[in-house]
């Protein structure tokens, strides 16, 4: 049987990306976030994980405004990263698990969800910039991905009790796989943030801290917020809140948490690194 070993939840911003092709992790503006890699480094080196997992959201480089899926799940034998305007194109490729994905995929229907399937996919830097900062080098990724991508961009958004629900969905999939897999939950985003209009540079320092408090413990308390007033509370991009939330759906064990690290500004975000263990019990 395959298992769920832990979960890492971590900011996508694509300003580290630059960081880490320029060589800045040591500089006093970044440092203090790249270090909050140090137990996670330490945690992959003990674990190995075979499948990594990740929610997060696409930026248009798959999907745009005109075609926006509320959920969509890779199936891809590879996928690849490449450059989004800012100049940065990760060269190394990632392997997909097709099998496990459709897997994934058949379970999750069966759940009564209806995820857009992609046998070809690119993933933008909310998938790429997570995976530098947990495997830096030049060396292949040592393990496979699976990309599932939530909308957080076009309006109506899916709930985070909705992306909660998806994530137990996947859990339960991962869970069933006859397969002996050591598995890794990304949730990829955020925090706290707004990139335009009046409220462009909006972080919300209390909210931040109320998910980072409550996500290992409590996961429900998150979900007591639509999704407009999560808009509200932490920028039109802190939405991407709902990663992290059906993230940690997919955890159905025992949660805790291993380490936590906080860090403001990043390039007008609030930046997180969070790390848990989720110990071995099956979903009810």
């Amino acid at each position: 049987m395959s298992r769920i070993a832990g979960g890492i939840f971590t900011s996508h911003v694509p300003g580290i990306g630059g960081a880490i092709a320029k060589g800045l992790q040591q500089d006093p503006y970044w440092k203090p976030f790249f270090d909050g890699f140090d137990p996670v480094h330490q945690w992959l080196a003990e674990e190995k994980p075979d499948v990594a997992v990740v929610f997060y959201n696409d930026h248009g480089l798959n999907f745009f405004l005109d075609k926006m899926p509320t959920f969509a799940i890779g199936a891809a034998a590879e996928y690849r990263h490449e450059d989004e305007g800012w100049g940065i194109a990760f060269q190394r490729p990632f392997e997909g698990h097709q099998d496990l994905s459709w897997h994934i995929i058949e379970q999750v229907v069966a759940s009564e969800f209806d995820p857009v399937t992609c046998q070809s996919m690119l993933v933008d830097h909310a998938v790429a910039v997570p995976f530098e900062l947990c495997w830096p080098g030049k060396e292949a990724f040592p393990l496979k991905l699976i990309p599932i991508a939530i909308n957080t961009v076009q309006h109506p958004l899916p709930s985070p009790r909705r992306c909660y629900n998806l994530g137990q969905a996947v859990g339960r999939a991962i869970e069933s796989w006859e397969g002996d897999e050591k598995v890794v939950i990304f949730g990829t985003g955020g925090l706290s943030h707004q990139l335009e209009g009046g409220r462009a540079g909006h972080i919300n320092v209390d909210y931040d801290k109320f998910c980072l408090r409550n996500l290992a413990p409590d996961p429900e308390a998150l979900l007591q917020h639509d999704t407009l007033d999560i808009v509200e509370l932490a920028g039109s991009q802190g939405v991407e809140i709902l990663n992290w939330i059906a993230a940690r759906g997919a955890m159905c064990g025992s949660v805790r948490e291993l380490a936590s690290n906080y860090h403001i500004p990043i390039s007008n975000t609030a930046a997180a690194t969070v790390l848990l263990e989720n110990s071995d019990k099956v979903h009810a």
